[in-house]
């Protein structure tokens, strides 16, 4: 018998043909409650189905990454990428924590896409490195997301008359902060270091923000007056850094999967842009494009 010809419901010799081994290891595996079977009028039944989910289910992996991914979209906070992840359908849950910890998410099998913004310092080139660096794999797929516009989030209305970072600094003002390895928090680090300054310069709010939304929260609420993060419609703004590059990271096999592939679709439409243009800080002519193909 060859395995496309195994049927539905199998003997406990044709199950044993399916599996190659001897039909008493079969007996001895029902007796234990190690294989799916089902006792019909006395004779043992085994249905190809669950035979062959069970055979899935002892398969050990030596690398995690060949694993199917779970549908999780993992990394920074990206409010137009979180609204797109919604109204698309495709399906994939949404898992803040952080651009550098969204890649090592990716890395681990725990995530299918990640979205990132990590600037190296020395170059100012956007998330190439940190993905060769955490996801040495010759099968990365970095696709561009949008270039987005950072800077400082304040009460409507400014009512501290902010009008630079050295300007938050000096006067001892509450910044608002975001965890290590989140793309906002070390790009605030950078802006820092070139006026002269370092993050112990600052007077930090209580606790650190989860999220964009998590920030605007905690300034609307008075708990801060602000902190390095993208527009909101709803607060004040102060442009820092006009050109941010946001990327979706992923294994090139999950690229083709319909999650990946509503996500992209939808973004390109009508719906998006407007979004978008509401949100604003947004630039989405490059949306799509291929940046690394490892």
């Amino acid at each position: 018998m060859t395995d496309s010809a195994a049927p539905v419901l199998m003997t406990t010799s044709e199950v044993a043909s399916y599996l190659r081994i001897k039909e008493r290891t079969i007996y001895d595996m029902v007796a234990r409650s190690q294989i799916p079977f089902s006792r019909v009028s006395g004779k043992l039944l085994f249905p190809r189905r669950l035979v062959d989910a069970w055979i899935e289910g002892q398969t050990e992996l030596p690398d995690s990454r060949l694993a199917p991914a779970p549908l999780i979209c993992s990394g920074s906070s990206e409010p137009l990428l979180e609204w797109a992840l919604r109204q698309s359908g495709a399906g994939l849950a949404i898992l803040t924590s952080g651009s550098r910890q969204g890649l090592e998410a990716l890395a681990a099998g725990r995530a299918m896409l990640a979205g990132t913004h990590l600037i190296e310092p020395e170059t100012g080139r956007y998330n190439v490195d940190a993905v060769r660096s955490l996801l040495p794999y010759p099968d990365i797929v970095m696709i561009h997301w949008a270039r987005r516009v950072q800077g400082l989030l304040l009460a409507r209305g400014n009512p501290a008359n902010i009008t630079s970072l050295r300007d938050v600094v000096e006067r001892g003002l509450r910044v608002v902060l975001r965890s290590e390895g989140a793309g906002s928090q070390i790009l605030l680090d950078l802006l820092l270091s070139r006026e002269g300054l370092s993050p112990s310069d600052l007077n930090a709010a209580p606790r650190v923000a989860e999220s964009h939304g998590d920030m605007a929260s905690m300034i609307e609420m008075g708990e801060a007056d602000c902190g390095l993060g993208l527009a909101s419609a709803s607060l004040g703004f102060l442009p820092l850094w006009p050109d941010e590059e946001f990327d979706l990271v992923m294994r090139r096999r999950d690229f083709f999967e319909p999650p990946v592939q509503k996500l992209l679709a939808f973004a390109r439409g009508e719906a998006c842009r407007r979004r978008a243009e509401f949100l604003g800080g947004y630039d989405l002519t490059r949306l799509g494009e291929v940046r690394l193909n490892a």
